[in-house]
């Protein structure tokens, strides 16, 4: 009998990578790239050596995968410090209302690198994981995060899992079990985001996925119904209580989703929620030359899930900052710009940016665009001055940046240097992009070096 937990299965080991539309390609080489470039950005940080503490070394052994804190890993610790480090500046990687790649990278680059997996295999599990989430995505109408989980360590879990079977070659009903377990092992709540909880999030999403397909393949069994039983994935996590059961509107297979939604690569490392009001006042700060002192008012009108998700109207600490659209205009203000020196805790706490701070007015629509992020038809901003004008930049319906207005290759490789530099040198640092760029010739993935 057809069932989406069947579908899904079948999707995934049976689906050829050389079918997918060049733009779904497209998608999953520049999620590796953006992906590995933050992972190398976020080695240094604090979350992610606290993370090791819960992860085994493996010194010597010729299987273990390496992280970016310098030290080798099983997959699945490997996966873990990876998937920290990718997400803990929040400048990864963001569709289908989170973040793919930080979860699929790791994941990939773990289990493929102890396989000694292609990069048109790793290309194939990405997808693979990707489509399996959109297409779940399609048929539930609400949104997660409007119920307080994070997408990207729900939906993320399954695809990682999806991803892992593929590169272990499990077999449909193998594959049908690997999603059940990993249908169990989801979780991640929207409250500890401006945490290091969020950023642990993606690393136990890219861990549990290995753990799943690991288990499934040792022969490990979970419910073949996992996904549509009445007490099941779909229900239980619904926030709207009506997900589309049918298993004909699950059209997996039948369109790609990763060809229509992509990747948006972001251009500021916070919530992607403040990127279209960052892109609106930095213009205006750019074409009126404005200063703090020159700002009475800045008004800001988002989404409601948006503002949800903003939790910190007056942060004190980089990671609390990422996550309020009071610091993402001020600082926008105060440096003319908004990048990784400016998600520090000495920068948060300057006096000029903690006083912009009381000048930010946040206001919500509970309008959404549909597609595949919980916002707002579009984003306003406009700022009243100290001299009485009303400086008003137009409605903004897509950062720069987004599948919809992307980034070039010249500007996506300036992203992955200033990223993959804090970590590498210069020189190797370009030479690891280019050999990205081209993932697909990658005859094992030990060659691509993150240590």
């Amino acid at each position: 009998m057809d069932s989406i937990t069947l579908k899904a299965a079948q999707f995934v080991t049976g689906f050829d990578a050389g079918t997918a539309p060049e733009a779904a390609r497209h998608a999953a080489r520049i999620g590796f790239v953006d992906c590995i470039g933050c992972m190398l950005a976020g080695a240094a940080e604090p979350a992610v050596e606290l993370a090791a503490v819960i992860a085994t070394p493996m010194p010597g052994s010729n299987e273990a995968a390496p992280a970016v804190n310098g030290r080798f890993y099983g997959a699945g610790d490997a996966a873990l410090i990876n998937g920290v480090a990718g997400h803990v500046l929040d400048f990864d990687d963001v569709a289908l209302a989170g973040h793919p790649s930080t979860v699929l990278v790791p994941t990939i680059l773990a289990l493929g690198h102890e396989r000694h997996s292609t990069g048109a295999e790793a290309l194939a599990a990405w997808l693979a994981g990707y489509e399996l989430w959109a297409h779940l995505d399609e048929i539930e109408p609400g949104h997660l995060h409007d119920r307080g989980f994070h997408p990207t360590a729900v939906m993320g879990t399954l695809a990682c899992a999806a991803a892992a079977a593929r590169l272990l070659g499990l077999n449909v009903g193998q594959t049908r079990h690997a999603l059940a377990i990993a249908a169990s092992l989801a979780a991640g709540l929207v409250a500890n985001f401006g945490s290091m909880t969020k950023s642990l999030h993606a690393g136990r999403t890219a861990q549990s996925g290995i753990h799943a397909a690991r288990l499934a393949s040792a022969g490990y069994t979970g419910s073949a119904d996992v996904f549509e039983h009445r007490t099941g994935f779909l229900r239980a996590f619904s926030p709207s209580g009506t997900p589309q059961l049918d298993p004909a509107g699950f059209r997996i297979g039948e369109v790609s989703l990763a060809e229509r939604y992509g990747v948006n690569l972001k251009r500021y490392p916070t919530c992607y929620a403040t990127h279209r009001a960052l892109d609106a006042m930095l213009d205006l700060v750019r074409q009126h030359d404005l200063a703090p002192d020159t700002v009475e008012t800045i008004h800001v009108h988002t989404g409601a899930t948006q503002k949800l998700m903003l939790r910190n109207s007056r942060p004190q600490t980089g990671l609390e900052a990422k996550f309020s659209m009071e610091f993402a205009m001020a600082g926008a203000v105060v440096q003319r710009r908004l990048g990784l020196d400016e998600l520090t805790d000495g920068f948060v706490q300057r006096p000029e940016v903690q006083a912009l701070l009381e000048r930010v007015e946040v206001t919500a629509s509970e309008d959404k665009a549909g597609a595949d992020l919980p916002n707002a038809p579009f984003d306003l901003v406009w700022v009243d001055t100290t001299d009485g004008r009303v400086l008003r930049h137009a409605p903004v319906a897509h950062a720069r940046g987004s599948w919809q207005l992307p980034l070039e290759r010249a500007e996506i490789r300036d992203k992955f240097l200033d990223c993959a530099s804090r970590k590498l040198p210069q020189a190797r640092a370009g030479q690891l992009f280019d050999r990205l760029w081209a993932l697909e010739d990658i005859r094992d993935l030990r060659e691509i070096a993150l240590i």
